[in-house]
């Protein structure tokens, strides 16, 4: 499981052939996880480099789940080619599921400071 962005970072500097080896490299795994599709930077070096990471993936016929905060609209109506040739590979070897749910990071903050008050508030009377 990883993301666009360490993939990115991780191919910012290296060779061409160093980068193929790199995004070939994810086919090993028998299912490739990748969070937060969307929230990379969109410039000419990144989106090829998402495109190579997605084709290559497509190509091998090897699962993938995706992760995004763009709406299946958004996916299937790209702003340009660039975006159409990734989300189309996207849509054709994965199941679009949305969650309409809770924002599992919002619950956790609000579990997190509940836990934090009891801290405090059992601290206070301990004291004198």
């Amino acid at each position: 499981m990883t993301n666009f962005a360490r993939i990115l970072n991780t191919l910012t500097g290296m060779y061409s052939n160093d980068r193929n080896r790199f995004i070939e490299s994810f086919n090993q795994y028998s299912l490739l996880i990748i969070d937060d599709l969307g929230v990379e930077r969109s410039s000419e070096f990144a989106l090829e480099q998402v495109f190579g990471v997605i084709n290559s993936r497509y190509r091998s016929r090897k699962p993938m789940i995706i992760t995004t905060n763009l709406t299946l609209e958004e996916l299937k109506n790209p702003p340009d080619l660039a975006h159409a040739r990734i989300y189309d590979r996207i849509l054709e070897r994965c199941i679009p599921v949305k969650i309409s749910r809770q924002n599992i990071r919002e619950m956790n903050a609000a579990s997190n400071l509940k836990e934090v008050r009891k801290l405090f508030q059992s601290d206070t009377g301990d004291r004198k």
